[in-house]
């Protein structure tokens, strides 16, 4: 499948790619297939895009959470993840979306209140609010990703 993205311009995406959410996504419970895309000419291999297959112009940047808080482990009722179909924890993808303000990366949080989890067996996904209240709607990263970045110069330097 051929799309327009507004992050990437035309990409193919292979069928095996597609991911399919049944209740769309917050706010935009009319998307139901996404595709996630990597962009390979940026170094941080960490950030991904969540690129909507219903509106191409709509894409989110996802990360996943363990990258920026490695005690990321909600308790989840089991009731909400039954329409993503058997899966085991190695075929569970968790994604969390990031807001990057215009012009003040410094103030770039995730929300890690409502991830997006996937089946990758069967591409399965769903968005689910957290019940706890340990998990913020809005976590600052900033410092967490600059210091990422900066352990992984040094070790790319050694």
């Amino acid at each position: 499948m051929k799309v327009n993205t507004k992050v990437f311009g035309e990409i193919e995406i292979a069928d095996d790619r597609i991911i399919s959410m049944d209740n769309g996504i917050i706010g935009f419970p009319d998307l139901k297939q996404f595709a996630i895309v990597h962009n390979s000419e940026r170094e941080d291999a960490s950030v991904a895009w969540f690129v909507s297959l219903d509106e191409p112009a709509f894409a989110l940047p996802v990360i996943n959470p363990l990258v920026v808080c490695t005690e990321y482990n909600p308790e989840v009722d089991d009731d909400l993840l039954k329409p993503l179909g058997e899966f085991d924890e190695d075929s569970m993808l968790v994604l969390v979306t990031m807001t990057i303000p215009q012009g003040r990366i410094e103030e770039m949080t995730v929300n890690l209140k409502a991830p997006i989890v996937i089946n990758a067996k069967n591409r399965k996904g769903c968005q689910i609010i957290l019940e706890s209240e340990d998990y913020k709607i809005k976590y600052p990263i900033y410092d967490t990703l600059k210091k990422l970045k900066e352990e992984s110069q040094a070790a790319a330097g050694e």
